[in-house]
């Protein structure tokens, strides 16, 4: 039996893990139809780019074992192409009622009916439905945890917000994040020692009364062969400590470097010599000069996992 499963899953959490769930489970190949971004934003006011959603959807299917594949959904009829050969759509109580229309349009072209199975919704902890947007708010982790640690992101980019909370559910497991707009207090394109400044001042100004407030900041720094890109993250809590951490650096091309030189930001250097528009929101300068072998949310990862070693190890503690 084929099946087939479709939403935004802007952060997969338990309650897309049930529909996942009953998906393999009566499936030997599921199709998972993911909105496109124009579809996703006729309903919605804030959601993760597709290339994220994507990669972590792909993740996320890989550990049942059984063949999937993913394809872009522009509507809730899905490709004919894919679809039509669908024996099963697994579907929660809120979107029962599209099941039921993707029948009655398959009937006006003879095709067999989906069986429609429904999965119960989860809730969270507290009793309330377990949503994408409100574990994007960090009021739940992913298992619906409303207790977990508190973690906030000075900053509403998504690949960065993604990346800390990435790297946090590696330690910690549950964590609640949230992402709120401060000020850095450096230039748009921060140089040399801007960018370390960039990433603490972040911190500070989100910590408020959360657990961790984590700093994230890109800058230029001019070395022996050109011009390099560095990532600093810091990491501040309540006690008043604060550590940092860099990722791995690359350097620039050469008229990328000499733009940024004369002023440009390292965003409008990328779209003038390449054509590459907002980059920083997306791939990244790394994710297109690496050919997507490494893109900024792995690069970001780096640096937030190099900000928290010293809290990962005693010896780094100072002596009495």
């Amino acid at each position: 039996m084929k099946t087939a499963v479709a939403g935004t899953f802007n952060v997969i959490h338990d309650g897309h893990r049930a529909l996942f769930d009953r998906a393999f489970e009566l499936g030997s190949e599921v199709f998972v139809g993911l909105t496109s971004d124009a579809m996703a934003a006729q309903t919605r006011s804030d959601f993760l780019p597709y290339h994220l959603r994507e990669k972590a959807l792909q993740q996320e299917l890989s550990r049942y074992g059984k063949p999937f594949q993913i394809f872009v959904l522009n509507d809730i009829y899905g490709s004919p192409e894919i679809m039509d050969d669908v024996d099963a759509l697994i579907v929660s109580p809120e979107t029962e009622s599209n099941g039921y229309k993707v029948n009655e349009e398959r009937s006006t072209r003879d095709i067999k009916p989906l069986i429609i199975s429904v999965v119960p919704l989860v809730m969270a902890a507290d009793g309330n439905k377990l949503s994408a947007h409100l574990i994007l708010e960090g009021k739940y982790s992913r298992s619906g945890a409303s207790d977990a640690l508190d973690v906030v992101v000075g900053s509403l980019n998504h690949v960065k917000v993604e990346a800390v909370r990435s790297v946090m559910e590696r330690i910690f497991g549950n964590v609640r994040i949230t992402a709120v707009d401060v000020d850095s207090g450096v230039p748009d394109q921060p140089h040399e020692a801007e960018t370390r400044q960039g990433a603490i001042n972040r911190a500070r100004a989100a910590l408020g009364e959360h657990d961790l407030a984590v700093g994230i900041e890109a800058g230029v720094f001019e070395k022996e062969d050109g011009l390099y890109d560095y990532q600093y993250c810091a990491i501040a809590d309540r006690d008043g400590r604060i550590t940092v951490g860099t990722g791995s650096g690359f350097m620039y091309p050469p008229a990328v470097a000499d733009l940024v030189r004369q002023g440009k930001t390292v965003s409008e250097a990328m779209d003038q010599v390449f054509g590459q528009k907002d980059i920083g929101h997306g791939q990244g300068a790394i994710g297109y000069l690496s050919r997507g072998l490494l893109e900024r949310k792995a690069l970001t990862e780096q640096s937030v996992t190099a900000a928290m070693v010293p809290r990962l190890n005693d010896s780094y503690d100072k002596a009495d």
